[in-house]
């Protein structure tokens, strides 16, 4: 009996290898016709180093699962059959992200390539209403993005949900906290209409990090990505990897005292980076609270026409939110000792008058190790950062493991 069990374990855990193996060589071979594209299959059993027979097979699996597609053959003036260059499908597998802010819902597809296909926000007073309320609205914007991404040829086959909050690690769709939405312990299933599509939630910071990571050329392996919308968030990218902390709580830059006597914040705690740099700061000592918004309706978007006409009060709250900013990253370098900084989210919109006192802070501050001012840049993809990064999340892992798409 025992030799049984022990040859029919073994039996297993050899079909499991080759399956672990098959799965992993399914993503070489999709991994470099995505870097390299087009590609015939003799040129990707080329670069991947297998033979043409199995990365034929490899190919063929991808396709049946619509990762791939292959292009009628066309003679290349090489000699033997002509051959067939493989892309990366731009139809068939996409992922979704969606983000709901203090003051908008959001909504992206991305292709298997990684490109977005559409983007959608509405702007919304979303703070202190019911959760129920606002996710019934985020799931109606969710299933028109899904029914345009159709029309594109597009299958949406997975939905994470970019949140102002604390998500904690293994949370099983709960938002512990959102206080710049006043959610407390909202686990999504019971709120969302559609349970066959309810999204994954993740902080935004984070989803804004990966993305600036992703879509980074050379990233900075070891990174500190703070953004701001309504409030203030951080993401760190240690050795390429998201670090999450202990229990997911990791990154909560805008709860970080800079004076430890200020303001009492939304989170209970007084003096907090987020009552100096925030945008209801900002906007209050720009003399500018929300007066004209109601015209405006982009907060960021007038504070940098103002600032950009020269106007005095509003320079004069930049360079102060810059200053507190700095003051709190300065902790973030000597903890850390991060590769590079980015701006994101509102920031990365106001970055000109920001950077200037942000750095000064931190050269003034940084003594113990070099830092070179050009550490700290704006990211390249302003707000639209966190919802990216949740519709790259699904992406990022289809590429990881192709087997998670279905196969014909």
């Amino acid at each position: 009996m025992t030799v049984v069990g022990t040859t029919n374990r073994g039996a297993e855990n050899g079909r499991a290898s080759q399956q672990d193996m098959r799965r992993q060589n399914l993503a070489v071979v999709l991994g470099a016709v995505r870097a390299h594209s087009p590609l015939s299959r003799a040129d990707v059993a080329g670069r991947v180093g297998l033979t043409r027979a199995a990365v034929s097979s490899l190919v063929d699996e991808l396709i049946e699962r619509g990762a791939l597609g292959e292009a009628p053959a066309t003679a290349s003036g090489r000699v033997g059959r002509p051959g067939r260059a493989l892309t990366v499908s731009d139809r068939g597998p996409a992922g979704l992200g969606l983000e709901i802010g203090a003051t908008h819902l959001g909504a992206c597809v991305a292709d298997l390539r990684g490109e977005p296909r559409l983007w959608r926000r509405v702007e919304r007073a979303n703070a202190g209403r019911p959760a129920g309320q606002v996710l019934a609205e985020a799931a109606a914007l969710a299933a028109e993005a899904e029914a345009e991404a159709a029309a594109l040829g597009l299958c949406v086959r997975g939905r994470v949900l970019a949140v102002p909050g604390v998500v904690p690690n293994g949370s099983g769709g709960l938002v512990e906290r959102a206080p710049n939405l006043g959610w407390h312990g909202i686990r999504l299933a019971h709120h969302w209409p559609d349970q066959d599509t309810v999204p994954e939630p993740e902080n935004e910071a984070n989803l804004g990090a990966l993305a600036e990571y992703w879509s980074a050329e050379r990233p900075a392996e070891t990174l500190v990505h703070v953004s701001a919308e309504t409030g203030i968030g951080a993401a760190l990218i240690i050795d390429g990897r998201l670090f999450r902390g202990a229990r997911g709580f990791a990154g909560e830059l805008g709860h970080i005292p800079v004076q430890p006597d200020g303001p009492r914040c939304a989170c209970g705690a007084r003096g907090c980076l987020e009552q100096y740099a925030g945008e209801a700061a900002v906007l209050r000592e720009a003399g500018l609270a929300r007066r004209g918004l109601a015209r405006h309706g982009d907060a960021v978007a007038l504070l940098a026409e103002r600032a950009a006409a020269g106007h005095a009060p509003t320079l004069r709250a930049l360079d102060g939110a810059g200053r507190a900013l700095g003051l709190a990253l300065t902790s973030a370098v000597e903890l850390i000792d991060p590769d590079g900084l980015v701006l994101g989210g509102a920031y990365a919109e106001l970055a000109d008058w920001l950077l200037p006192s942000v750095r000064a802070e931190l050269a003034a501050r940084v003594t113990v190790r070099p830092w070179p001012p050009e550490a700290l840049r704006p990211s390249v993809l302003g707000r639209r950062g966190p919802l990216l990064g949740a519709a790259l999340t699904t992406v990022r892992r289809i590429m990881a493991d192709p087997t998670l798409l279905p196969a014909g």
